[in-house]
């Protein structure tokens, strides 16, 4: 055997030894429940792994305005279509990548969301590799908890049992004005989507063609953050890839929000009462549209009546 035998099949070696080894791990640190004490990040997010396979209709995806605006729960009492929103702070287009196959894993969304402002969130290549080595070995993500595994961990599969009663929903009572003076100013002009994000919106709406669901863009009302240029950059690609796009900083009149009183941060994030004029149009807008099930008799779907008045509950007592 030769010195180049030798080493092509010691680095083969090594290479298949680490591997194995990233494999274990990933098994062991890989949080066995979706609950924080578990380890667990985005619990919010996370908690669709909760619920019960087949019985999310819409699918929302994005960053903190996503989850700023839209309330699962209201949609569910006044339409009975079921939503989640899987939408965690300042989003990556390849994480909402990774949320939607995941959601996907135990469920048949009819529609997917996705909100328009992650679209401009630049991704930098290292954060896309590293979101690919976390999708494929999860110590990557979970390297953190090596300070409380605990021997279950070395042979427990996975079972996630907790579901989340705001349905990834942020609730906020706060109020502080904004001054949106002419923030949707109409223009020619266009803010660009750069192209590996431009890849990632194409991939999302591939995927949700692929699995028989209807996917859309959607501009949540924000005057900190949003404005014509980037209306016009998302319309653009929306029309590229023949997406549907409804922007709802356009939507005065349908959606009226008061920037006095219906935002928690100046204009950057609604609060509820802003969520719920929002909510109370996209609710009616999916169902229409879409012809989405009203579940609210189904005994299938009891445990959502039962979320609903712990939500109310919640909003009383704890904010």
């Amino acid at each position: 055997m030769n010195g180049i035998t030798k080493k092509i099949i010691g680095t083969t070696s090594f290479i298949m030894i680490f591997v194995l080894l990233l494999i274990i791990s990933s098994f062991i640190f890989m949080p066995k429940n979706n609950l924080a004490k578990f380890g667990m990040t985005d619990t919010a997010a996370n908690g669709i792994l909760g619920e019960k396979a087949n019985t999310i209709d819409v699918l929302v995806i994005g960053d903190s305005e996503a989850y700023s605006s839209i309330i699962p729960m209201e949609i569910w009492k006044t339409y009975g279509f079921t939503t989640y929103v899987c939408a965690t702070s300042a989003q990556y287009l390849s994480y909402s990548e990774t949320l939607l196959k995941q959601a996907f894993q135990k469920q048949k969304p009819r529609l997917v969301i996705l909100e328009s402002n992650a679209i401009y969130r630049e991704i930098k290549f290292e954060n896309s590799i590293m979101t690919k080595l976390e999708n494929v070995f999860s110590v990557f993500k979970y390297h953190d908890r090596w300070k409380s595994i605990t021997p279950n961990d070395f042979t427990a599969s996975a079972e996630y049992t907790w579901t989340d009663d705001f349905k990834g929903y942020y609730y906020s009572g706060n109020v502080l004005k904004a001054n949106p003076h002419n923030y949707m100013k109409k223009t020619d002009e266009t803010e660009s989507v750069s192209a590996i994000n431009k890849t990632y919106v194409k991939n999302i709406a591939d995927y949700c063609e692929k699995n028989s669901a209807n996917f859309m863009i959607v501009s949540t009302p924000s005057s900190k953050n949003w404005d014509y240029k980037k209306h016009n950059g998302i319309s653009e690609l929306a029309k590229e890839y023949q997406i549907d796009y409804i922007d709802l900083n356009l939507y005065t009149t349908e959606v009226p929000i008061d920037w006095s009183k219906d935002t928690r941060d100046g204009g950057d994030h609604l609060n509820h009462s802003g969520a719920i004029k929002t909510t109370n149009f996209l609710g009616k807008y999916f169902k229409e549209k879409y012809s989405l099930p009203d579940n609210r008799n189904d005994k299938a779907y009891s445990k959502w009546n039962e979320a609903y008045e712990r939500y109310l509950k919640k909003q009383i007592g704890k904010y």
